[in-house]
């Protein structure tokens, strides 16, 4: 029973790799048809955003049960790696049935959807309701995996049985009528949240259980509601920039070409004090215009430029900080996958946020350069040759080409984010299948970004029925009487809402701080006379920070879990980095509230 269910489970998981992958490569090959077209013959399809939104929505939800487990389910280990053998198997079942009830109230939201909504798309000609059905059969699909690695894990018949009663209860409770009213059942919600999480649930499915808790409680989101509040979050054309992004930094580093960067680093700065910890901090510099992704960024450091920092003999728990550090570098450089959540969030310009993005970026990276030069515990090596440090930047070249490429295609308003990503993702994929073994390592990078494409998409997805529940609450003005309770001033505003990000920083990742915060404190910001862009760039900063700090620190948990060390020593070594960022980071908040007293 046991080798079936597992080879089952098995099954269900590379079935839908395979078909992300291939959804994937479908819209690749969607938008950047459509991007020749439109530029070269003047022509376009008039379905390509619909078309394009439909296919992405079917990738992000079919991935549900491959978001469950692993680094891409987003858990919290800050209390359950403190607890006993009794605790811990408590606390898995508690996480399971969260997980099993987050995909009957999103299969049966769907199904009810369906049945209820009509009408034709006017572009592709098909019903409405083909939009809910995949996560009819994502919701579906997650729940017969759950049960499934249940079985496979060994679990006893009596913690089954807990997961499977302890996931229906929690399913029905959306379809229950207000027992017990409360004035803000938004926070109910956000309570709930909070106490599942501490049991390691994922975060996606943990958001969805809280929004179910808080309808006997007077919210007004039957499951039918959740799914359509989901759904309509992955509506944005803009969105589809992020898998193109990721595609494009996971194919650069199997096309070589992320490993010029290295060699061009290390040339450059790799003969200064501290020198592999400069070429490090350069490498993340360079290799930000095109991965776009901090997790990204720290697995190749991780992989590639901690074994060498050790070999230059700096210590294994400072390597492996210095890596997850200057990872927070990419999602402020342009392009930023956080400045797109963030754009899509508040309808802020992608280009000015890329632009100060750049700016905000430049300033960190002075900061942790002078920190690694007055750090630095090991000896200065010999400069390479100038015509080996030519060589190296000639090679390095198309990398630069591309993020400019980029970053100026957008800034300008010559492309879209989303066509500038797809063209960035088929340049990489040329480079990718010219290098040695690139077939292979092409096909892997597209089952990575795929999955990575569905959690950050669910991320998206599950936060937008939280954020409406806040907004009907009226969070956002209380929030904003929060901010602006030492007075309407831009500094004592900027400061109390620094306070505040970085407090959330630490449980939060970036993704969900974007979504749940910058909506609740931009309001109050753009009252206090702050520019909006200067703030999204500092918020986003401040949350980036968040991956170097406890209890979550995802940055540093990657790092650490490549290198096989202990997260607490890290976590220890990336201290003095963390505190140099955040006097930078306040540095700048502390311009952008001057500007606006001007």
């Amino acid at each position: 029973m046991i080798r079936i269910a597992a080879r089952l489970s098995n099954a269900i998981d590379c079935l839908l790799a395979g078909l992300l992958a291939a959804v994937l490569v479908a819209l690749l090959v969607l938008v950047f048809g459509a991007t020749v077209l439109r530029y070269v013959f003047s022509t376009g399809f008039v379905a390509t955003e619909d078309l394009g939104i439909l296919l992405h929505t079917a990738l992000v939800f079919l991935g549900l049960p491959l978001c469950a487990s692993g680094p891409l389910a987003m858990r919290i280990d800050a209390l359950t790696r403190h607890l006993g053998p009794t605790g811990r198997a408590f606390a898995d079942v508690i996480a399971d049935a969260v997980t099993l009830a987050a995909a009957l109230v999103l299969m049966l939201g769907a199904g009810k959807v369906v049945t209820l909504i009509g009408g034709i798309s006017p572009t592709l000609g098909t019903p409405e309701s083909w939009r809910f059905w995949p996560v009819a059969i994502g919701g579906a699909l997650a729940a017969t995996h759950l049960i499934l690695g249940s079985i496979a894990r060994g679990r006893s018949w009596a913690s089954s049985l807990a997961v499977i009663a302890g996931g229906v209860g929690l399913a029905t409770l959306p379809h229950l009528p207000a027992l017990l009213p409360v004035g803000l059942p938004s926070l109910v919600a956000c309570t709930a949240v909070c106490l599942v999480l501490a049991a390691e649930a994922p975060f996606v499915h943990a958001l969805i259980v809280g929004l179910a808790v808080a309808v006997p409680f007077g919210a007004r989101l039957p499951e039918a509601a959740i799914v359509q509040q989901t759904v309509s979050g992955m509506g944005k054309f803009l969105l589809l920039a992020i898998p193109f992004f990721l595609l494009a930094g996971m194919l650069m580093n199997a096309g070589g070409l992320a490993h010029r960067l290295v060699s061009f680093a290390s040339a450059l700065v790799g003969h200064r004090r501290g020198g592999m910890a400069q070429a490090t901090l350069v490498t993340n510099l360079m290799f930000s215009g095109v991965s776009g992704s901090s997790i990204a960024d720290a697995a190749f450091g991780a992989k590639v430029l901690a074994p060498a920092l050790v070999a230059d003999g700096v210590k294994p728990e400072k390597a492996a900080a210095i890596v997850a550090a200057t990872a927070v570098l990419p999602n402020i450089i342009p392009p930023s996958i956080a400045f797109l959540l963030l754009a899509s969030a508040t309808n802020l310009s992608v280009g000015a946020l890329f632009e100060g993005g750049l700016f905000a970026g430049l300033i960190l990276a002075a900061s942790m350069a002078a920190m690694l030069h007055f750090s630095a515990d090991t000896p200065s090596r010999a400069a390479v040759d100038p015509s080996e440090r030519l060589s190296a930047f000639v090679a390095a070249v198309p990398v630069f080409g591309l993020a400019l490429v980029v970053f100026f295609g957008i800034r300008l308003g010559i492309a879209t984010p989303t066509e500038a990503a797809a063209v960035a993702s088929v340049y990489a994929l040329i480079a990718a299948l010219a290098a040695p073994g690139g077939r292979k390592a092409t096909l892997a990078a597209f089952l990575q970004a795929g999955r990575e494409t569905a959690a950050i998409g669910l991320l998206v997805a599950s936060s937008a029925p939280l954020v409406f529940l806040l907004a009907v609450d009226g969070l956002p003005q209380a929030l904003a009487g929060w901010v602006t309770v030492l007075g309407s001033n831009p500094l004592a505003v900027m400061l109390v809402a620094n306070l505040i990000l970085l407090a959330v920083g630490g449980p939060l990742d970036v993704g969900p701080g974007i979504l749940l915060f910058a909506p609740l404190l931009m309001p109050s910001v753009i009252a206090a006379g702050i520019d909006p862009v200067a703030f999204g760039v500092i918020l986003t900063v401040n949350l980036m920070i968040g991956g170097l700090t406890p209890p979550v620190g995802v940055l540093v948990f990657v790092a650490a879990g490549i290198t096989g060390l202990s997260t607490s020593a890290v976590f220890r070594a990336v201290l003095p980095l963390t505190l140099v960022l955040i006097a930078a980071t306040s540095l700048m908040a502390l311009a952008a509230a001057l500007w606006a007293l001007l």
